[in-house]
């Protein structure tokens, strides 16, 4: 097995609802923003070369929106997905799967590439991953969310029958329901390859798949939005966009603390500083303990 970085770009989101109920005097030291309150994110993709399969998880957001939606989210910096894969010795079509932690815009959207007046897959021999239940969260949104789940991101993988989705092992849960007054809190494993599975988290969007990877002796965990940052970490650090953040809070507490007791890596998808961190336990809870680049324990 092999593991790759691949970064799409950067983009900009509003400070205040990255970091929710979190004062600005505080996240602003973390990520600080510009003159619109808007703060760098990166759009870090994973590529796993197992067994024959080449594995992108998640794709960025793409290039194919017009000026007017990349004026809300100011796609910026060098990188791009096609030159990240080309570091590598890679190309879009030597992808043979794309797994997708969720369908919102930054995560899928450079899935599906305009060819003239078409929508059509940007990764041409790949079969695409998701799970039933996320799907139909994702195509039939709820009326916040909605903004979030691009119909001309999802809708095109269907069409081009190359859609699959992930069995979800309900009876593989790790941690039990507690009482909550939102959605489901039961954090879910389930299987994808002989070394990848997967946590099913519920806080940020409904089903949400997080790659654990077995690598070498070590677990290394595709974070997604469960904690976009470092500077997630703390427990009340928690997004304004997450649809049920009292989940999100549950999820993190259980999540964090299984990964500092096994000294997982996990890797960051949004972090515009930091690729990599293990965790360690404080007078003040759990916090980071060392941030460092993928190649570093490859």
């Amino acid at each position: 097995m092999k593991l790759y970085s691949i970064n799409a770009g950067y983009f900009k989101l509003d400070g205040g609802a990255m970091f929710g109920v979190v004062p600005k005097s505080i996240w602003n030291k973390l990520n600080p923003a510009d003159e619109n309150n808007m703060c760098s994110w990166a759009l870090r993709c994973l590529l796993i070369e197992e067994e024959g399969r080449l594995i992108l998880v998640d794709t960025g957001m793409g290039d194919k929106q017009d000026v007017k939606f990349f004026g809300h989210y100011y796609l910026h910096g060098d990188d791009t997905l096609d030159k990240s894969l080309a570091k590598h010795g890679f190309t879009k079509d030597d992808i043979t799967d794309v797994f997708l932690t969720h369908l919102h815009f930054d995560h899928c959207g450079g899935c599906i590439v305009r060819e003239g007046d078409q929508l059509v897959p940007a990764f041409k021999n790949a079969t695409y991953w998701s799970n039933e239940t996320h799907w139909k969260w994702a195509t039939q949104p709820n009326d916040r969310e909605r903004a979030s789940f691009l119909k001309e991101n999802i809708l095109p993988i269907q069409q081009s029958s190359r859609l699959q989705f992930i069995q979800i092992n309900e009876r593989s849960s790790i941690v039990q329901n507690e009482t909550q007054t939102n959605n489901a809190a039961t954090i879910l494993k389930s299987t994808f390859t002989k070394n990848i599975s997967f946590i099913i988290a519920n806080g940020h969007t409904g089903a949400m798949m997080l790659p654990v990877i077995n690598y070498n002796g070590k677990t290394i965990v595709y974070m997604a939005d469960l904690l976009p940052s470092v500077a997630h970490i703390p427990l009340p650090y928690v997004m304004g966009y997450d649809m049920f953040p009292l989940t999100t809070l549950y999820e993190k507490r259980i999540f964090l603390t299984e990964a500092e007791q096994n000294n997982y890596v996990l890797f960051l998808e949004h972090d515009p500083f930091n690729e990599c961190c293990t965790l360690q336990q404080t007078e003040k809870g759990i916090r980071v303990k060392d941030v460092f680049k993928l190649g570093e324990i490859l």
